[in-house]
């Protein structure tokens, strides 16, 4: 697109998936040669479609998951079924599509919850048509776009000088950057819970593995999948992406190449987590056998030479002595000490 008489329009739908009546606020910018002339604010959704279907960039957000609404917005912009259906089914596998001139990419966005320190996850498909593009969105609560918001109110950003296909990378672009911020939040916790293994290997920390296993593993099946999905866009040839959009794609395929190098590194680490505790554990469980088999040997001569006088036998040596009990005692006593110098000796403990 120029960059003279340029007119962008931000619309952005907010929505409750409950059966209460539909809450919805769209945000409009028209531009003129990066001069924000007008703004608009609408509240009914059919009110807004003459608007959006005309040469403006336009970004509609759709905020809920409502087959109603999803299905209304889809027929007034061509999207096929096959690509609502997609839209409605949650927990899929990062894809991209390329069916009747839209090409749409199903991602997950990744946050850390600091509370619960622990990873949520987020569907987000992005329909990339001509002159818009809409994303739709789970949780109308969160996501990784503000800094997108800012840049649209930025004369000079490039998103504002570019087409709706530079929009649609700058938001799968974002929702990559993201993964790394939440994988710089896993490896600190890698660290930590490495610190505590070493100190004090037990329970907790088992479970800790465990939790944070799992999600490695929805890190690894969020961030692995995007790398097909970014080469198939660049592999698509759908006059929607420009020539000079490529490169920007291709920034992003080093990038997710990058995050799942990453994700295979911090797999590999909380293996040898795994390792360094069932280490720890074994090494824990040989000082307890070597301190009981200490003190089964020291009280092995007490036991022989109880049993030998405890013998039914008329004729044993120093049976009537009246020395006879302070002897074996005190045999029972030196001979101990012995072998514990003699442990010592050995470096046995």
């Amino acid at each position: 697109m120029p960059s003279e008489g340029l007119r962008l329009a931000l619309v952005s739908f907010s929505w409750s998936t409950t059966v209460l009546p539909i809450t919805m606020r769209f945000t409009i910018w028209q531009c003129s040669s990066g001069v924000l002339l007008k703004y608009f604010v609408y509240s009914s959704l059919i009110t807004c479609f003459p608007f959006i279907n005309t040469s403006t960039t336009s970004w509609i957000n759709v905020e809920g998951l409502r087959k109603s609404d999803v299905e209304l917005i889809c027929n007034q912009y061509g999207i096929h079924y096959l690509i609502m259906e997609d839209i409605l089914s949650v927990g899929q596998r990062p894809k991209m599509d390329d069916i009747d001139g839209i090409l749409f990419c199903l991602m997950n966005m990744l946050y850390f919850n600091v509370e619960q320190s622990c990873v949520e996850i987020e569907q987000i498909s992005i329909v990339l048509g001509k002159n818009f593009v809409i994303s739709f969105q789970e949780d109308n609560k969160k996501d990784v776009f503000n800094p997108l918001r800012e840049r649209l109110k930025v004369n000079s950003s490039k998103v504002r000088q570019n087409g709706a296909d530079f929009l649609f990378y700058s938001m799968i672009d974002m929702v990559v950057d993201n993964y790394f911020l939440v994988m710089e939040k896993l490896g600190e916790k890698i660290e930590t819970l490495e610190e505590d293994i070493v100190k004090n290997s037990d329970n907790r920390s088992l479970s800790n593995i465990n939790q944070l296993r799992k999600e490695m593993i929805i890190l690894k099946r969020s961030v692995a999948p995007v790398r097909d999905m970014i080469n198939g866009i660049l592999r698509s040839e759908n006059p929607l992406i420009e020539e000079r959009t490529e490169k920007y794609f291709k920034d992003v395929y080093d990038h997710i190449v990058q995050a799942n190098d990453l994700a295979e590194n911090y797999r590999d680490m909380m293996m040898n987590l795994h390792d360094l505790y069932l280490s720890n554990v074994n090494l824990k469980m040989n000082e307890v056998m070597k301190v009981m088999a200490v003190v089964t040997c020291l009280l092995a001569p007490a036991t022989v030479i109880g049993g030998i006088f405890g013998m039914n036998f008329e004729s044993i040596p120093l049976l009537h002595n009246k020395w006879g009990f302070f002897i074996s005692v005190g045999l029972m006593l030196c001979i101990p000490l012995v072998m514990i110098k003699m442990f010592r000796k050995r470096g046995w403990f």
